[in-house]
């Protein structure tokens, strides 16, 4: 593992795997379809207590499926910073009621509650989606969710996308020995990216390099082993059943429901 704040493939992989829950034995198809909707809900809808609702019941399933929440929350690290990023100038910019004031080079930026509520709404969407993939991810079998992607994207599109998550492993492996070779020098991810910044420069520049080499090398193997450009997925996938259509259908109904209510259909 290359740091407790980055997903930890092999922990999903295991979970995956090995999990045995109720969430583990739905049919894929429920799952991808209440992805899409998810989505969608997410997309049409702003009202805090609406994503707040949302995001208590995919955090209560993950916590039913018995995966580890903590190590969740550590993955956060990364869309909770490109969140922070991305709407921290924006949320300065916002009418409302001002809350505190900020002089900055003969400029003043006031922070508003619309500016709060702004980076507590795309926080939230962040993290729902974050965590429902993760969920999605450790609670189905790679061969089970390889078939779907291979019955759902056309060719080359799920070629790419099943040959770079196989590839994903050998990537992450290779840049955590590299790290690893870094500590055992005195180096460090933060330390060295402070005090020898070109050594983190070298590193991730030979993890590309290696990355390419990598990967001729394994389509060479895949090659003499016959892949021909065609990655077929026979595993056959379970199919809804009535339980699962009636989840589908509560959730169509909802994301129906918060649409007709949303701002623009004169609602919240």
């Amino acid at each position: 593992m290359i740091s407790d704040h980055l997903p930890d493939i092999d922990l999903i992989t295991a979970c995956a795997e090995h999990q045995d829950s109720a969430f583990s034995r739905t049919s894929p198809w429920t799952k991808g379809i209440l992805l899409v909707l998810l989505v969608l809900l997410i997309t049409i809808s702003s009202n805090l207590w609406v994503l707040a609702a949302t995001y208590a019941i995919v955090l209560a399933a993950c916590a039913a499926s018995a995966l580890p929440i903590r190590k969740i929350a550590a993955w956060y690290t990364m869309p909770v910073i490109f969140v922070l990023s991305l709407v921290g100038l924006l949320a300065w910019t916002q009418p409302g009621t001002p809350i505190f004031t900020l002089p900055v080079a003969g400029y003043v930026l006031t922070l508003t509650d619309q500016g709060l509520l702004l980076v507590a709404v795309l926080l939230v969407k962040a993290l729902i989606v974050v965590t429902y993939s993760l969920f999605f991810l450790m609670t189905t079998k790679y061969a089970q969710f390889s078939a779907l992607i291979s019955r759902v994207f056309p060719t080359p599109l799920d070629q790419i996308f099943l040959l770079s998550y196989r590839f994903l492993f050998l990537t992450m492996a290779m840049t955590a020995s590299m790290l690893k070779a870094v500590r055992s020098r005195g180096g460090g991810v933060i330390r060295s990216a402070r005090m020898q910044g070109h050594l983190v420069a070298e590193v991730f520049g030979l993890v590309f390099i290696r990355s390419f080499e990598q990967a001729e090398r394994v389509e060479k193997a895949m090659t003499a082993r016959g892949y021909n450009g065609t990655y077929a997925a026979s595993t056959p996938l379970k199919r809804p059943g009535l339980p699962e259509y009636t989840v589908i259908g509560i959730a169509i109904l909802a994301v129906a429901a918060v649409a007709l209510a949303a701002p623009h259909a004169g609602g919240w």
